[in-house]
């Protein structure tokens, strides 16, 4: 066949595949009631367009002869930035802002039923809990009113908002919304896995919201303050927070200069062959946070014009049938290129949180973090600002067994890395410095004994208190 051939043929395909997918849309629209008809169809059709730049944009949306570093004022350290200082008016300033909190994701990975953000971090307070505090603490201390929003998904909403009433009494005004829900669509018919509207019984994997988040995204008054003042008066539309790799963060989005723009440049865009370069520490060094600041008046101008490209994201997900499918999502760091003027700031790693599994839980409950109205910082009692490496087996993917397993979360602020594999418990009051690695292997048990200082060591086999 020739070329013309076979890309007329692709194309029929593709315009029957679209048919179709409208068809089970529409199939699966005439199950909604009618309170919820409208939102259904706005999200039904926001996820047909989006279906449909995926059928157009096939193979990675980067040319890579074309990434090149960005330039070196396009990246800001962030010392620099709060070198300026503040200005006597700052609470004119806090005035116009607005928090925006990703509150869609479930602790599911964890384990968990409901809300990632309802789970507990620090003497009984959840994530939630400390992101109000954060926020009253700043209406207090500056007598403002910023607001918080959170942006839920059609899986937190519920719970979310019951809980939301505890906060009544808080100098904080709380709204909600809910962010889009769309259908994911097997792999290989690439249609919807959705039958209805529902999302309980069957019908509970067939959707998903997209986007995660960060937990050190708190609100910092010399970005905030460089943002409304600019140094050259000319003002930033987007910043975004970025921060030195580890080798923990090979997979995070970059920030490029790509066709005279900044722009981000994520793992699932990268063309194979390239995927290690992607990686390494050497030649990305940065990383996105998630931490963003947006200007609001641009966002509505852009949104007016349709003039908001960010690249399609392919997620391959695995039900737990075992179907093979995939969920269609954009990351709105990828906007960045839309934006005039925008801006990356280099900063701490501390303002880098990020929560997904148990491993990161364990940090960010250890005392390597301080507490303080509302904020964890990095202990200043840690010598060096790197955060350790921590890798818990399976016994640990659960926060239930997690937590059973520790009574006490060990001291870590000496510790490089951290691997933990098989039945390993913790008693009270240990010590964790250097390279710690525990194994049990199958039908072992290893019990740290409480008041143990295990420093630069290799544990395996079978230890039980019992032994001591």
């Amino acid at each position: 066949m020739s070329q013309d051939g076979a890309s007329q043929f692709q194309e029929v395909i593709r315009q029957e595949l679209e048919l179709s997918v409208k068809k089970e849309l529409e199939k699966i629209l005439t199950t909604a009631s009618s309170h919820e008809f409208e939102h259904t169809k706005k999200d039904l059709d926001g996820f047909r367009k989006l279906f449909h730049r995926f059928l157009q944009e096939k193979g990675p949306s980067v040319d890579w002869g074309k990434i090149q570093r960005p330039p070196e004022d396009s990246i800001q350290p962030y010392e620099k930035i709060k070198a300026r200082g503040l200005p006597d008016n700052i609470s004119s300033v806090l005035n116009k802002l607005v928090v925006v909190k990703l509150n869609g994701g479930l602790g599911t990975s964890m384990g968990c039923k409901g809300p990632k953000s309802l789970i507990g971090v620090r003497n009984e307070n959840t994530f939630l809990d400390l992101t109000v505090q954060q926020i009253e603490h700043l209406n207090k201390t500056y007598n403002t009113d910023v607001p918080l929003v959170l942006m839920n998904s059609f899986n937190t909403d519920e719970d979310t908002k019951k809980i939301l009433q505890k906060y009544n009494h808080c100098r904080v005004k709380i709204y909600t919304f809910n962010q889009s829900r769309y259908p994911r669509i097997n792999k290989e018919s690439l249609l919807p896995v959705a039958k209805d509207v529902s999302y309980s019984g069957e019908n509970t994997e067939a959707w998903y919201p997209p986007g995660h988040d960060n937990l050190g995204a708190t609100v910092d008054l010399y970005i905030l303050n460089h943002l409304m003042n600019p140094p050259n008066g000319k003002r930033c539309e987007f910043v975004m927070e970025v921060t030195n790799k580890t080798r923990a963060d090979v997979k995070g989005g970059t920030l490029t200069q790509y066709e005279g723009k900044l722009r981000l440049v994520e793992i699932a865009q990268v063309p194979k062959a390239h995927v290690d370069e992607f990686k390494s520490v050497s030649k990305f060094k940065i990383f996105n946070t998630n931490n963003l600041w947006i200007s609001l008046g641009a966002v509505k101008r852009l949104q007016e014009q349709n003039a908001i490209d960010m690249e399609i994201i392919v997620n391959p997900k695995t039900l737990d049938g075992g179907l093979n499918v995939i969920q269609l999502e954009t990351a709105v760091g990828a906007a960045i290129k839309s934006f005039e003027n925008s801006l990356g700031i280099n900063v701490p790693r501390s303002r880098f949180l990020p929560v997904k599994t148990t491993s990161d839980l364990l940090l960010v409950m250890s005392n390597l973090y301080s507490l303080n109205a509302g904020s964890l910082t990095m202990s200043e009692k840690r010598e060096f600002p790197t955060v350790p490496l921590v890798k818990l087996g399976s016994s640990f993917t659960k926060v239930q067994d997690y937590l059973r397993r520790f009574e006490s979360i060990p001291d870590m602020l000496e510790l490089d890395h951290l691997t933990v594999s098989g039945d390993v418990t913790f008693g009270k009051n240990v010590s964790l410095k250097g390279t710690v690695i525990i194994i049990a292997n199958h039908g072992d048990r290893i019990d740290i004994p409480p008041g143990a200082v295990l420093e630069n060591k290799i544990v395996s086999g079978n230890l039980r208190i019992l032994d001591h």
